[in-house]
């Protein structure tokens, strides 16, 4: 068949799967709205199948008509959620106050939302809309408070912060796509990310900072991995962990034994971000345990595989003490493993941050999609189905309507954590039998 031919198939078809997935955002809001969180749930996983199918579509194509398609639709894909009201997590009414009182010269850290010294600054919408406001000090550390107040600056409304935090993940896709091309993939491959209903819905939808954190931490890599530039990489690294502390994962790929100029950059940022904020003292850790005990961190409950032993075993209190020392042992490992890599492997360096990314997923047993964002990037560099079940397997876990006809909360969670795992063993099997086959001559 002649490669026009093929190209234009493909190049429809890549169309229908945009206009499809286009559509559904259209169509996932009203749908929730009456009939509730499972059929949103099935609407995201839908569009998760459809960005899939985009993927080789994609890859079929000429590397510029594909990415104009691409980033053209993704653009439009955006502008709905960015005008909707933000009805999976009221989070970034949140940042919008902290970006608020900051910019009065008020340590955002010092008083609850709903404290009278705030009185001059509520009005009948962010404020109206913060949750926690009459007993939580914001919890979000420095650098997303800095972030926050920033964006403020140029405007005080959510649209604001939902567009500059999809401008931010403009550079986040810039960055994936230098990186595959580095790495010797299609470029093409960044529908994975501009087409995922993960980016779409949680950061041009409910603006979570983890959009953000992801484009720090991005960064960090691609000025270790391209630019050779470990001490800057690592900077970026830890400015990400201080917008959100998963980005920590990534300190080890900054990071050669015997080599701390990595690392002390990184406590330097950490102490440099604090700085502005000492005011308040530990009050700038004032919610972190109404938050451990609202989360069930404390008591061990939010942790998947704890909740199943408990199952099995009864309440043993053993079984959070296990797991914490299981799960930081694996972590430790795999961010060894990723230290001792070979500088020059690159792809290797990428995979071993991908696992370890992965691993710290599967670890904190997050109940709210939003934190899996951190493994699209390897969705789009390799595409290995395990890292496609935890981007799209988290859209169980939408849980915002309460009372609604629902299956129960901890099957959703348990179906992605199988999911998860799943993955894994499908990977470590696929690895097992690709070093099996012998060499060609």
């Amino acid at each position: 068949m002649p490669a026009s031919v093929t190209d234009n198939r493909s190049l429809w078809g890549l169309a229908g799967i945009g206009l499809g997935i286009f559509a559904l955002m259209l169509v996932g809001p009203p749908l929730r709205a009456a009939w509730g969180d499972l059929p949103f749930n099935a609407v995201t996983l839908v569009q998760g199948g459809l960005c899939m199918l985009a993927v080789p579509l994609a890859t079929r194509l000429p590397a510029r008509t594909a990415l104009f398609l691409i980033l053209l639709a993704g653009l439009a894909m955006r502008i709905p959620p960015i005008l909707d009201y933000p009805f999976l997590s009221t989070d970034a009414f949140r940042y919008v106050w902290d970006g608020r009182v900051q910019g009065a010269g008020i340590n955002p850290y010092r008083y609850v939302p709903n404290a009278p010294e705030l009185s001059y600054l509520r009005d009948g919408y962010i404020h109206f809309n913060i949750n926690r406001a009459d007993y939580a000090v914001t919890i979000y550390p420095p650098a997303a408070q800095m972030l926050f107040f920033l964006v403020g600056r140029v405007g005080d409304s959510l649209v604001n912060i939902r567009i500059w935090f999809v401008a931010l993940e403009g550079v986040t896709i810039w960055l994936l796509i230098d990186l595959l091309r580095r790495i010797g993939q299609p470029v093409q491959r960044i529908v994975a990310w501009v087409w995922h209903p993960l980016a779409i819905w949680e950061i041009s939808g409910s603006a979570h900072i983890d959009g953000p954190m992801v484009m720090m931490t991005i960064l960090g890599v691609w000025l270790v991995a391209v630019l050779r530039r470990p001490v800057v990489g690592a900077v970026a690294m830890a400015v990400a962990a201080m917008m959100k502390p998963l980005a920590a994962l990534a300190l080890p790929f900054a990071w050669k034994p015997w080599d701390w100029k990595a690392p002390a950059a990184a406590v330097a940022v950490v102490i440099l971000v604090y700085l502005p904020y000492l005011s308040v003292g530990t009050g700038m850790f004032a919610f972190f345990g109404g938050y451990a005990e609202e989360e069930s961190l404390s008591t061990g409950n939010a942790f998947w595989l704890v909740l199943l032993a408990r199952e099995v075993f009864g309440q043993a209190r053993w079984t959070v003490p296990v797991y914490l020392a299981g799960g930081l042992a694996l972590l430790g490992f795999l961010a060894l493993r990723l230290s001792f890599t070979d500088n020059e492997d690159v792809v290797l360096r990428l995979r071993r941050l991908g696992w370890l990314v992965f691993a710290g997923l599967f670890f904190i047993s997050s109940g709210y999609p939003w934190y899996y964002l951190s493994a699209l990037p390897f969705v789009v560099l390799f595409g290995a189905p395990a890292f496609w079940a935890t981007t799209l397997g988290c859209f169980l876990l939408y849980d915002t309507i309460y009372g609604d006809p629902f299956v129960a909360f901890w099957v959703r969670d348990g179906l992605h954590s199988i999911a998860m795992i799943a993955g894994a063993i499908y990977a470590l099997w696929a690895a097992r039998i690709s070093h099996a086959r012998p060499a060609r001559s």
